[in-house]
């Protein structure tokens, strides 16, 4: 009976989100007030349910979220990005030219979310694709390949964020496995796939591409007036270099036995995702701004407009830890753990199939995400050595899976290549549901080492 509640609850949000358009944010609300009343709990307390869903997910992931996005939009309007791009794109030349877009599209999607990648990136990637004379989707799937490994796999960006913080697991942990498991899965799903599915749908590789104007007015930069390579580079990756350095020491000081001093309390500190997207941040202020004579008024309405364009998100991502919450609350969770008592499924496994599963039938990475972890914690329990951070990218990686027509970014890459329905599932969705399978695989691989 509760699959079956939760089951109506997940098509009741198809029909909101997909048939009459509502607010996503709004319909997981009210998805959410029908499911707890549905699992019978008590009336009393289903709206205290919910508001310590939103609450606990948001005090976990907004800070992050919002100091992320301030610092991708300063690296972003001060042409660090642009930098970043075609620094690597010179440097590789024509012949590896794809290698350097997943290069740069990795580096600009670990700073940035994946739509705003998208924009920066795309008329970069057409502008080249015309000077080389070839279709713009052959260096698309490498750009969207690295761009959705970075969403889903790393944080700062929030569904692993999110999921990290729902499990338990260590943000440091996450970002190191994460990098190791999304190299890999990239060049396989970028490299590869687009040499395989040149044969699969020749049509798609002969176009000269759509449209970018719905993108809107992108900022024109000359190269000599962006920051370098190296400071560009070095302010994207700082949070990133900042939580890996803390977690490698981490990892050191338990494997050696080293009674933890003032030292590892120190790096442990700056490590912590909060204060190192903090000190990110500051340094980009400094490298992107003010060392550029950028006025500090100029450099604050910066950060505002990156944290207002963040507002609907932040939103949609509390209606899912709601959502999340009543599942957990209305025992659903439970009742799905006394299932699978007695079986040996890898909790890996497990997690990678729910969050697929929500992915489909939901069409949003994020809100999969989310609901799986509701549904997949209690199981969890039952597992003393599971390992939480690989957990985390199992989930996040099956939430990759198969974007297809209640996607946004379906619609978004169909219409910016010129692509038919025929031609977008069969590069687009077929691309993604190939990194989903392969990070998966590599997941399950890392999990008989660590």
């Amino acid at each position: 009976m509760p699959l079956f509640i939760v089951g109506l609850g997940v098509l009741l949000l198809i029909v909101l989100i997909s048939k009459f358009k509502l607010n996503t944010f709004l319909s997981l609300l009210i998805v959410s007030f029908v499911v707890a009343i549905g699992l019978g709990m008590q009336l009393g307390k289903i709206v205290s349910t919910i508001e310590s869903g939103m609450g606990s997910t948001l005090g976990h992931i907004a800070l992050i979220f919002g100091l992320g996005a301030m610092l991708g939009r300063l690296i972003a309007d001060s042409g660090g990005a642009h930098r970043i791009a075609m620094t690597l794109i010179n440097k590789f030349g024509v012949k590896r030219i794809q290698i350097a877009v997943i290069i740069a599209s990795f580096v600009v999607g670990i700073a940035m979310f994946f739509e705003v990648g998208l924009v920066l990136l795309l008329p970069i990637i057409f502008s080249i694709a015309r000077e080389l004379k070839i279709s713009p989707i052959n260096l698309g799937i490498p750009m969207l390949a690295s761009l959705l490994v970075t969403h889903c796999f790393l944080p700062p960006h929030p569904g692993p964020t999110v999921i990290a913080g729902a499990y338990g697991a260590d943000i440091g942990k996450v970002l190191v496995y994460g990098i190791i498991i999304a190299i890999p899965t990239v060049i396989i799903s970028g490299l590869i796939f687009t040499k395989i599915d040149k044969k699969i749908i020749p049509s798609a590789f002969i176009k000269d591409g759509g449209s970018i104007d719905a993108i809107g007015q992108q900022k024109v930069f000359k190269l000599e007036d962006t920051p370098s390579f190296a400071v560009s580079l070095l302010t994207a990756m700082f949070p990133v270099i900042l939580m890996m350095i803390s977690t490698i020491l981490s990892m050191i000081q338990e494997t050696a036995g080293i009674k933890k001093n003032s030292f590892f309390t120190i790096v442990s500190f700056i490590g912590n995702p909060d204060t190192a997207m903090l000190i990110s941040l500051v340094f980009a202020i400094y490298t992107m701004g003010i060392k550029r004579k950028i006025p500090v008024k100029k450099l604050g309405d910066t950060c505002t407009a990156a944290a207002a364009s963040i507002g609907m998100m932040i939103l949609i991502i509390g209606g899912g830890g709601a959502f999340k919450q009543v599942l957990i609350d209305g025992g659903v969770g439970k009742y799905i753990a006394s299932l699978f008592n007695g079986t040996s499924i890898s909790p890996i496994l497990l997690a990678w199939i729910v969050a697929a599963i929500l992915r489909i039938a939901l069409g949003s990475a994020t809100v999969a995400a989310l609901s799986t972890s509701g549904l997949v914690i209690p199981i969890i329990a039952s597992y003393g050595d599971a390992n939480l951070a690989l957990i985390t990218l199992a989930t996040g990686c099956g939430s990759a899976i198969c974007s297809h027509v209640n996607d946004a970014s379906f619609w978004i890459v169909k219409e910016y290549f010129g692509f038919s329905m025929k031609e977008t599932f069969a590069t687009w969705t077929l691309m993604s549901t190939v990194l989903s399978v392969t990070g998966l695989i590599f997941i399950l691989i890392l999990n008989a080492f660590v």
